[in-house]
């Protein structure tokens, strides 16, 4: 979920306006909303990808890789480190314009339907110094906007 029960009390929703409980419920709502209208989830989230090589280095993951535990062709592992592999994900610096995984060294993603996997963990997130990043700032504070819009009498 993309803002906190505290995030909104801190906002002037009292106990009365809505337990925390109906809060939580919104809240969730909410963040499936902002997921749906964007086509992008704004938290880390384990994920298994199937992507199809198309004979490149590179393939393009349906949401940035925040941590990749696996990435395999054909049932063989390749190798993660970034000796090997170029990772374009989140946290997004700037610039940032998709995610990315980028074979080095000439090597090619081979051609097929479905044969590459991707497991760990994926989200557009932003950089706070920790390993997996935050729910982007604007992206919380829609969610709360979005919550308090669905409250009587507030929206």
């Amino acid at each position: 979920m993309y803002a906190t029960v505290d995030d909104l009390r801190a906002e002037g929703v009292t106990e009365t306006q809505a337990s925390d409980e109906r809060l939580s419920a919104l809240i969730d709502e909410a963040s499936r909303v902002i997921d749906r209208v964007t086509g992008w989830f704004f938290e880390p989230r384990a994920r298994s990808y199937r992507m199809d090589g198309r004979g490149g280095p590179s393939v393009e993951p349906p949401a940035p890789p925040i941590q990749l535990d696996r990435l395999a062709t054909g049932g063989s592992d390749l190798p993660l480190d970034p000796e090997h592999l170029v990772v374009v994900g989140a946290p997004v610096q700037p610039g940032f314009d998709g995610p990315l995984l980028l074979l080095r060294h000439g090597r090619r993603f081979p051609r097929g339907r479905a044969n590459v996997e991707a497991d760990g963990l994926f989200g557009y997130t932003e950089e706070d110094g920790s390993p997996h990043g935050r729910t982007p700032l604007e992206i919380r504070r829609a969610c709360m906007l979005l919550v308090l819009r669905m409250l009587p009498g507030l929206g």
